[in-house]
């Protein structure tokens, strides 16, 4: 770790855990809020779309890497009991149809 003499023998990641405990400390919740909302806006004016679909692959690769089929059942379970809790019969009732439609168009746009 590089060390400096101007800074008691601390090194830049202690001094930088340190300065990140004391804001931690000084600052709320609606704070982080607003500037990872800021950065966010600050983010989407000076990248594209290319830009959000490569971090996209990414991330995505990153995780099928680091997790099994165990981990992708448990968080469709999870999110499909979400969606159970939130939505009516109608909710999904409408999905069928969508979903028979564009079945039934895919089909013919193929014959």
């Amino acid at each position: 770790m590089a060390r400096n003499n101007k800074n008691n023998n601390m090194s830049m990641e202690e001094r930088g855990r340190k300065g990140g405990e004391a804001t931690a400390r000084s600052h709320d919740k609606d704070f982080y809020e607003e500037i990872g909302r800021k950065g966010g806006e600050a983010t989407a004016r000076s990248h594209d779309r290319d830009f959000y679909e490569e971090i996209g692959r990414k991330g995505g690769e990153a995780t099928a890497n680091s997790h099994d089929e165990d981990f992708y059942e448990e968080i469709g379970r999870k999110g499909g009991e979400a969606t159970a809790r939130s939505h009516d019969k109608d909710f999904y009732e409408e999905i069928g149809r969508k979903g028979g439609n564009a079945r039934q168009n895919n089909n013919n746009n193929n014959k």
